[in-house]
């Protein structure tokens, strides 16, 4: 089924492969519930959804493309969606948030079925996709300063620094250094036994505890959120989420798409430049995200921790079987999971870390060029200070093609991109966001 004497590969290597993968990437299971709770989700809900999600996601991914590439709820995107659109727009809740995670879903379904989505990649300017990238690094790494108290509110310049005596500042930079040390070593799974090491210096320093105990039944306290995909379309429009649904669509396509090419260059997998199977393999995030938004997550992407498990070998959908086996063992320990988020030394460390790496994409705009540069910058730099991914791609989107069209390059702009620069014009100036 999998293939894998052509593959070059065999059970044992896959297997050790997929551990290698979850250890990677098993941090979501933490940290996402950290992030979507915040917005009012309930944990337990949101510590299933992330685990359903990743299970259907990756093993979409495994049995009908054969790749080893896990799928999880994205960072950066749940981050958009509990501190950007829950509370915005009028006051909405998670659940009309959850709406427009839905309906992004099935249009980024519709998409990958069609050629449209790769038309689209092409379309958006190469500089503006590194700057959303790092634009969404800064903003991540940023609400993980925040929220260990590094970093404080500051009545004259907005932000400051925090008090660096206090125990949960000490544990966070504790834990923030070792994390960084088993990275700086190319230990595998660094951001887990990071999170591990602080919790277990936490435990012993009175700051953790497990009055619930460690291990329990899962279950889904709401069960599913959205039943009617009628209504999800509904509150879409009644609330005027068309940005919001852009935003979650157009970020999605580029790090999923991004994110599988270079695992499969990596492994080996690409044909003339090209990924086989690849309507297969774009489906497996869409499906992932459309069913995780039922249950109460955020959007879905392909996980480059996947990177790591093909260094191990992987190289066939078994490396994510056993990805998604593991993770539905994870769903019988929520009561550890709850204990160690309700730290957030111990979960922000890995925003972090995740937000730096997402930094490095900062290096591949053409900084020498101001008619790219800037809609770059202005990417990056909005999006933590406005504490919105959405006005950051705006902002980006609008000003693209207005400097090509002053400097006469106007020609060089897909119309696409034109078509959005109106559609975010018109957002920004006349709906509420």
């Amino acid at each position: 089924m999998f293939k894998l004497k052509e593959n070059n590969t065999n059970v044992k290597t896959e297997i050790t492969a997929g551990f290698t993968t979850f250890l990677t990437m098993v941090y979501i299971v933490i940290v996402n519930p950290v992030i979507l709770s915040s917005a009012g989700i309930p944990f337990d809900q949101v510590f299933m959804a992330t685990i359903i999600a990743a299970v259907i996601g990756t093993l979409w991914m495994a049995l009908f493309a054969n790749y080893p590439i896990a799928i999880a709820p994205g960072m950066g995107l749940n981050a958009y969606f509990a501190y950007s659109v829950v509370g915005s727009h009028g006051g909405i809740d998670y659940t009309i948030a959850l709406s427009a995670v839905f309906v992004a879903g099935i249009i980024f379904l519709i998409l990958s079925l069609t050629t449209f989505r790769e038309r689209l990649i092409e379309a958006i300017p190469e500089n503006l996709k590194h700057g959303i990238t790092a634009g969404i690094g800064l903003f991540i790494a940023f609400i993980g300063l925040r929220q260990t108290g590094i970093i404080v509110d500051n009545k004259e310049n907005l932000v400051g620094l925090g008090d660096l005596q206090s125990p949960a500042v000490v544990l966070a930079l504790v834990g923030l250094a070792i994390t960084i040390i088993l990275f700086a070593m190319n230990v595998k799974g660094a951001l887990f036994l990071g999170m591990i090491a602080t919790g277990i210096i936490a435990f012993f320093t009175g700051q953790l505890s497990f009055a619930e105990g460690i291990a329990g039944v899962p279950h889904l306290p709401e069960g599913l959120i959205i039943t009617n995909p009628f209504a999800a379309i509904g509150d879409v429009f009644q609330h005027s989420l068309y940005a919001v649904v852009f935003s979650f669509l157009l970020v999605t396509i580029f790090d999923t798409t991004g994110t599988m090419v270079g695992v499969a260059e990596q492994a080996g997998l690409m044909k003339n430049n090209r990924l086989p199977k690849a309507r297969q393999a774009l489906l497996a995030d869409s499906v992932g995200t459309s069913i995780g938004a039922m249950f109460g997550t955020s959007p879905t992407t392909a996980f480059i921790e996947s990177t790591s498990g093909v260094a191990a070998g992987g190289r066939t959908g078994l490396t994510g079987v056993t990805v998604s086996a593991l993770f539905i063992l994870s769903a019988f320990f929520a009561p550890l999971v709850s204990a160690v988020s309700g730290l957030s030394a111990i979960t922000s460390p890995a925003l972090i870390i995740v937000g730096s790496l997402m930094m490095g994409a900062i290096a591949k705009v053409r900084w020498s060029e101001f008619d790219e540069a800037f809609p770059a910058f202005l990417v990056i730099l909005s999006m933590p200070l406005t504490s919105s991914i959405a006005t950051g791609i705006a902002l980006g989107f609008i000003s693209h093609p207005l400097l090509k069209l002053v400097t006469g390059k106007g020609k060089s702009v897909h119309p696409l991109v034109y078509i959005f620069a109106v559609l975010f014009l018109y957002q920004l100036v006349f709906l509420s966001h």
